[in-house]
Protein backbone atom coordinates (compact mmCIF):
# COMPACT_ATOMS: atom_id res chain seq x y z
CA UNK A 1 0.00 0.00 0.00
CA UNK A 2 1.01 3.44 -0.75
CA UNK A 3 0.67 4.68 2.64
CA UNK A 4 3.48 2.06 3.84
CA UNK A 5 5.51 3.26 1.49
CA UNK A 6 8.55 5.97 2.62
CA UNK A 7 8.44 9.34 0.82
CA UNK A 8 12.04 9.20 -0.73
CA UNK A 9 10.95 5.68 -1.94
CA UNK A 10 7.91 6.66 -3.57
CA UNK A 11 9.72 9.38 -5.51
CA UNK A 12 12.66 7.12 -6.82
CA UNK A 13 9.94 5.00 -7.62
CA UNK A 14 10.19 4.92 -11.29
CA UNK A 15 7.29 6.15 -12.90
CA UNK A 16 6.84 8.38 -9.85
CA UNK A 17 10.36 10.27 -10.31
CA UNK A 18 9.70 10.07 -14.38
CA UNK A 19 6.40 11.80 -13.73
CA UNK A 20 8.02 14.65 -11.11
CA UNK A 21 10.63 15.14 -13.65
CA UNK A 22 8.30 15.71 -16.93
CA UNK A 23 6.28 17.73 -14.70
CA UNK A 24 8.79 20.23 -13.81
CA UNK A 25 10.26 19.94 -17.54
CA UNK A 26 6.67 21.47 -18.48
CA UNK A 27 7.09 24.29 -15.72
CA UNK A 28 11.18 24.94 -17.56
CA UNK A 29 9.05 24.86 -20.91
CA UNK A 30 6.61 27.55 -20.00
CA UNK A 31 9.35 29.71 -18.97
CA UNK A 32 11.02 29.51 -21.99
CA UNK A 33 14.09 27.51 -20.50
CA UNK A 34 13.60 24.68 -23.50
CA UNK A 35 17.20 23.47 -23.55
CA UNK A 36 16.73 22.64 -19.52
CA UNK A 37 13.17 21.41 -19.87
CA UNK A 38 15.18 18.73 -22.95
CA UNK A 39 17.25 17.93 -20.62
CA UNK A 40 15.24 17.03 -17.68
CA UNK A 41 12.64 15.54 -19.31
CA UNK A 42 15.24 13.14 -21.00
CA UNK A 43 16.56 12.42 -17.53
CA UNK A 44 12.62 11.59 -16.62
CA UNK A 45 11.80 9.21 -19.48
CA UNK A 46 15.50 7.98 -19.03
CA UNK A 47 15.23 6.66 -15.36
CA UNK A 48 11.53 5.02 -16.31
CA UNK A 49 13.33 3.34 -19.42
CA UNK A 50 16.75 2.01 -17.56
CA UNK A 51 14.54 0.15 -14.84
CA UNK A 52 11.99 -1.25 -17.36
CA UNK A 53 14.37 -3.16 -18.41
CA UNK A 54 15.23 -6.36 -16.84
CA UNK A 55 18.74 -6.24 -17.07
CA UNK A 56 18.75 -3.36 -15.23
CA UNK A 57 16.73 -5.30 -11.51
CA UNK A 58 18.95 -8.12 -12.77
CA UNK A 59 22.43 -6.20 -12.30
CA UNK A 60 21.15 -4.41 -9.67
CA UNK A 61 18.98 -6.77 -7.80
CA UNK A 62 21.83 -9.95 -8.11
CA UNK A 63 24.47 -7.90 -6.61
CA UNK A 64 22.71 -7.96 -3.81
CA UNK A 65 21.26 -11.05 -4.10
CA UNK A 66 24.19 -12.98 -4.63
CA UNK A 67 26.40 -11.31 -1.61
CA UNK A 68 25.39 -14.71 0.19
CA UNK A 69 25.52 -18.14 -1.11
CA UNK A 70 21.62 -19.53 -0.99
CA UNK A 71 22.03 -23.12 0.40
CA UNK A 72 19.86 -26.13 0.91
CA UNK A 73 18.51 -25.94 4.66
CA UNK A 74 20.44 -29.69 5.41
CA UNK A 75 23.40 -28.11 4.35
CA UNK A 76 22.84 -25.08 6.53
CA UNK A 77 24.99 -24.97 9.57
CA UNK A 78 23.53 -25.42 13.18
CA UNK A 79 22.80 -22.55 15.44
CA UNK A 80 21.12 -21.91 19.18
CA UNK A 81 18.23 -20.13 17.09
CA UNK A 82 16.49 -19.24 13.79
CA UNK A 83 15.73 -15.57 13.61
CA UNK A 84 13.05 -14.72 11.11
CA UNK A 85 12.32 -11.26 10.12
CA UNK A 86 9.16 -9.85 9.22
CA UNK A 87 8.13 -7.41 6.29
CA UNK A 88 7.36 -10.39 4.13
CA UNK A 89 4.90 -12.54 5.60
CA UNK A 90 2.74 -12.91 2.44
CA UNK A 91 2.99 -15.37 -0.68
CA UNK A 92 5.62 -14.84 -2.55
CA UNK A 93 6.39 -15.19 -6.53
CA UNK A 94 9.46 -17.59 -6.94
CA UNK A 95 10.88 -15.45 -9.62
CA UNK A 96 10.13 -11.82 -9.89
CA UNK A 97 9.63 -12.22 -13.81
CA UNK A 98 6.86 -14.97 -13.56
CA UNK A 99 3.61 -14.57 -12.60
CA UNK A 100 2.56 -15.78 -9.28
CA UNK A 101 2.09 -19.46 -8.30
CA UNK A 102 0.86 -20.61 -5.17
CA UNK A 103 2.41 -24.07 -6.30
CA UNK A 104 6.15 -22.81 -6.37
CA UNK A 105 5.31 -19.26 -3.97
CA UNK A 106 8.00 -19.62 -1.02
CA UNK A 107 8.74 -16.84 1.80
CA UNK A 108 10.51 -16.56 4.64
CA UNK A 109 8.51 -18.60 7.21
CA UNK A 110 8.91 -21.71 4.58
CA UNK A 111 12.98 -21.22 4.82
CA UNK A 112 12.39 -21.17 8.14
CA UNK A 113 10.25 -24.25 9.14
CA UNK A 114 12.62 -26.08 6.89
CA UNK A 115 15.22 -25.57 8.49
CA UNK A 116 13.70 -26.26 11.69
CA UNK A 117 12.92 -29.53 10.18
CA UNK A 118 16.28 -29.73 9.01
CA UNK A 119 17.69 -29.74 12.50
CA UNK A 120 19.54 -26.76 12.05
CA UNK A 121 18.77 -24.98 15.14
CA UNK A 122 15.99 -26.14 18.36
CA UNK A 123 14.33 -22.62 18.57
CA UNK A 124 12.51 -20.20 16.04
CA UNK A 125 12.95 -16.41 17.32
CA UNK A 126 10.19 -14.68 15.08
CA UNK A 127 10.65 -10.86 14.74
CA UNK A 128 8.24 -8.21 14.01
CA UNK A 129 5.66 -5.56 15.34
CA UNK A 130 2.12 -4.85 14.22
CA UNK A 131 2.25 -2.63 10.65
CA UNK A 132 -1.34 -2.32 10.40
CA UNK A 133 -4.13 -3.36 13.33
CA UNK A 134 -2.86 -4.72 16.95
CA UNK A 135 -1.67 -8.42 15.85
CA UNK A 136 2.06 -8.14 14.93
CA UNK A 137 3.68 -9.89 12.33
CA UNK A 138 5.72 -12.12 14.71
CA UNK A 139 2.09 -13.64 15.94
CA UNK A 140 1.15 -13.83 12.60
CA UNK A 141 4.08 -16.11 11.13
CA UNK A 142 3.87 -18.15 14.79
CA UNK A 143 0.48 -19.30 13.80
CA UNK A 144 1.59 -20.39 10.10
CA UNK A 145 4.11 -22.13 11.42
CA UNK A 146 2.25 -24.40 14.27
CA UNK A 147 -0.11 -24.98 11.12
CA UNK A 148 2.85 -26.45 9.63
CA UNK A 149 4.00 -28.39 12.74
CA UNK A 150 6.51 -25.95 14.33
CA UNK A 151 5.62 -26.74 18.35
CA UNK A 152 4.94 -24.06 20.46
CA UNK A 153 7.70 -24.46 22.65
CA UNK A 154 9.89 -23.87 19.91
CA UNK A 155 8.62 -20.67 18.66
CA UNK A 156 9.49 -17.02 20.52
CA UNK A 157 8.04 -14.11 19.89
CA UNK A 158 9.53 -10.11 19.54
CA UNK A 159 6.45 -8.24 19.03
CA UNK A 160 7.48 -4.89 18.76
CA UNK A 161 10.29 -3.82 16.47
CA UNK A 162 8.68 -1.68 13.21
CA UNK A 163 12.28 -1.88 11.06
CA UNK A 164 15.42 -3.87 10.50
CA UNK A 165 17.40 -1.84 12.94
CA UNK A 166 15.26 -2.72 15.85
CA UNK A 167 14.69 -6.51 14.51
CA UNK A 168 18.22 -6.40 15.22
CA UNK A 169 18.12 -4.72 18.79
CA UNK A 170 15.25 -6.39 19.92
CA UNK A 171 16.46 -9.74 18.80
CA UNK A 172 19.36 -9.58 20.52
CA UNK A 173 17.58 -8.75 24.10
CA UNK A 174 15.30 -11.77 23.43
CA UNK A 175 18.69 -13.72 22.94
CA UNK A 176 20.60 -12.59 25.36
CA UNK A 177 18.53 -13.10 27.68
CA UNK A 178 17.91 -16.76 26.60
CA UNK A 179 21.20 -17.24 26.71
CA UNK A 180 20.78 -18.09 23.01
CA UNK A 181 24.41 -17.23 21.02
CA UNK A 182 24.69 -18.07 17.29
CA UNK A 183 21.63 -17.25 14.79
CA UNK A 184 20.62 -18.22 11.72
CA UNK A 185 19.06 -15.28 9.93
CA UNK A 186 16.65 -15.74 7.28
CA UNK A 187 15.17 -12.81 5.26
CA UNK A 188 14.68 -12.16 1.65
CA UNK A 189 18.02 -12.72 -0.31
CA UNK A 190 17.73 -9.26 -1.41
CA UNK A 191 17.37 -7.70 2.11
CA UNK A 192 20.26 -9.97 3.45
CA UNK A 193 22.65 -7.66 3.20
CA UNK A 194 21.76 -4.86 4.89
CA UNK A 195 19.97 -7.15 7.46
CA UNK A 196 23.18 -9.21 8.12
CA UNK A 197 25.96 -5.85 8.43
CA UNK A 198 22.89 -4.63 11.13
CA UNK A 199 22.95 -7.82 13.45
CA UNK A 200 26.85 -8.46 13.02
CA UNK A 201 26.95 -4.32 14.53
CA UNK A 202 24.89 -5.11 17.26
CA UNK A 203 27.62 -8.10 17.59
CA UNK A 204 24.98 -10.83 17.18
CA UNK A 205 26.81 -14.02 15.58
CA UNK A 206 24.63 -14.38 12.82
CA UNK A 207 24.71 -16.70 9.62
CA UNK A 208 23.12 -15.99 6.93
CA UNK A 209 20.24 -18.43 5.78
CA UNK A 210 18.53 -16.44 3.44
CA UNK A 211 15.44 -17.55 0.84
CA UNK A 212 16.41 -18.60 -2.62
CA UNK A 213 17.32 -15.25 -4.80
CA UNK A 214 14.39 -14.42 -7.11
CA UNK A 215 15.33 -11.68 -9.36
CA UNK A 216 16.45 -13.64 -11.81
CA UNK A 217 15.77 -15.25 -15.50
CA UNK A 218 12.54 -17.45 -15.23
CA UNK A 219 13.18 -20.84 -16.87
CA UNK A 220 9.56 -21.65 -18.12
CA UNK A 221 8.89 -17.98 -19.71
CA UNK A 222 11.26 -16.56 -22.23
CA UNK A 223 12.23 -13.21 -21.62
CA UNK A 224 14.82 -10.79 -23.47
CA UNK A 225 16.56 -8.56 -20.68
CA UNK A 226 16.96 -5.79 -23.16
CA UNK A 227 12.90 -5.26 -23.90
CA UNK A 228 10.76 -3.36 -21.16
CA UNK A 229 9.17 -5.72 -18.91
CA UNK A 230 6.32 -4.23 -16.59
CA UNK A 231 7.37 -6.53 -13.28
CA UNK A 232 11.11 -4.84 -13.87
CA UNK A 233 9.25 -1.49 -12.66
CA UNK A 234 7.79 -3.31 -10.02
CA UNK A 235 10.97 -5.13 -8.95
CA UNK A 236 13.02 -1.38 -9.29
CA UNK A 237 11.10 0.01 -5.61
CA UNK A 238 12.27 -2.75 -3.72
CA UNK A 239 15.88 -3.29 -5.36
CA UNK A 240 15.84 1.08 -4.80
CA UNK A 241 14.59 0.57 -1.25
CA UNK A 242 17.52 -1.84 -0.37
CA UNK A 243 20.36 1.05 -1.73
CA UNK A 244 18.40 3.71 0.32
CA UNK A 245 18.21 1.65 2.88
CA UNK A 246 22.09 0.81 3.40
CA UNK A 247 23.39 4.25 2.55
CA UNK A 248 20.92 5.75 5.38
CA UNK A 249 22.54 2.40 7.46
CA UNK A 250 25.64 3.35 7.09
CA UNK A 251 25.22 7.31 7.81
CA UNK A 252 23.94 6.26 10.85
CA UNK A 253 26.48 4.05 11.83
CA UNK A 254 24.11 0.96 12.14
CA UNK A 255 26.09 -0.90 9.38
Amino acid sequence: MLSQIPFSNLILYPPSLGLLLLVIALLFALWSHRRTAVLISTLGLGWILMWSLPITSLYFGGKLENRYAYVEAARAPRADVIVVLGGNTQANRANWFEPYNRATAFDRIDRAAALYFAGRAPKILLSGGALEGKVSEARIMAKVLRQRGVPESALILENDSRYTYENAQFSDRVMQHAQLKRALLVTSALHMPRALATFIQRGIDAVPASSAPQITLPDDEPLNPWLPHIRSLEASRTIIKEYLGLLGYRMRGWV
